[in-house]
């Protein structure tokens, strides 16, 4: 593995490469980082590909420049609500970091990940071959987006006046205070899967800046519905199976299927299967990108 450092407006990225052949951008969502794909960043680098992915800026080691105003040397946290926008430009700056030439990329993105993918192939559809976005928690989609809007809202002015704690045992409810159904396969909560383990502590630190300037602009931005149809040929929506019935992951994936008309894939595991079931999920990911028609996808892979 190679690991490369890249200036962006604002902040410092941290990235990673394995292998050789086309690029395959592994975008990571939630208050993940390039460690979540750790699992099954090999085996794909072993299929041929240049296998890439980084730490979204303000999380984990890929901090925000220093504030100018600051006094005490020490580096600024994401007081601000971050952007889609700037993020998938974030996302082109490491691949034209990663393939000078401009060469067409492979991408998928989990969670938040995946909101980020779309905005990328919407806005320079010429710089990808192929999209996956998987379970991108786009609730504005959804036919009644307001218990979701309203379910992330509280869980930020949670976190805001009663802390990390209150505000996760909150978000790992569903908007009426269930908790979701445990699916076959799926690990409790404290059973963190072997490749994410070493990411733990970092996850913990980024948690609080996904929950206040993350989860609420994100999932309530607006996808460029013209763009994504221009390019559904490109595009592929995962959803998890494993991830039964919970309308905020598994929704707007399904409405922007019936919205662009691209194909949508049922990957192994939940709304993480990429770290649940690495080994399958890559096999499941490998497929998925080399398919030639969205027919070999809606036929095969649901």
């Amino acid at each position: 593995m190679n690991i490369g450092s890249l200036a962006v407006p604002g902040a410092t990225l941290r990235y990673e490469t394995r292998g050789s052949g086309p690029v395959l951008l592994l975008i990571p969502g939630g208050a993940g980082d390039a460690g979540m794909y750790e699992g099954m960043a090999d085996r794909l680098a072993a299929a041929g590909y240049t296998v890439v992915s980084y730490d979204q800026r303000g999380l984990s080691r890929s901090p925000l420049s220093r504030s100018p105003l600051s006094h005490t040397g020490s580096e600024v946290t994401a007081r601000a609500d971050q952007s889609v926008a700037e993020w998938a430009d974030d996302a082109l700056a490491v691949l034209d970091a990663v393939s000078p030439g401009g060469e067409p990329a492979y991408v998928f993105g989990g969670s938040s990940g995946g909101i980020v993918a779309l905005a990328l192939l919407a806005r320079h559809p010429g710089r990808v071959r192929r999209v996956v976005a998987h379970e991108p928690p786009l609730v504005e989609l959804l036919a009644d987006p307001a218990p979701y809007r309203d379910h992330f809202a509280e869980v930020r002015e949670l976190l805001r006046t009663q802390g990390l704690g209150a505000a996760m045992a909150r978000f790992a409810e569903t908007p009426d205070g269930r908790k979701p159904p445990r699916q076959d396969g799926q690990r409790h909560d404290a059973e963190l899967p072997p490749s994410i383990r070493h990411m733990a502590d970092r996850m913990t630190a980024n948690m609080p800046v996904f929950l206040e300037h993350v989860l609420c602009p994100f999932s309530s931005s607006a996808p460029d519905l013209d763009g994504l149809r221009a390019a559904a040929g490109k595009l592929v929506l995962g959803v998890g199976r494993e991830t039964g019935d919970q309308e905020a992951l598994v929704g707007p994936a399904r409405r922007l299927a019936e919205l662009t008309g691209a194909p949508t894939v049922a990957f192994p595991g939940g709304h993480v299967g990429c770290v649940e079931h690495p080994e399958e999920f890559a096999e499941e990911l490998l497929g998925t990108l080399t398919a030639t028609r969205p027919a070999d996808l809606t036929a095969t892979r649901r």
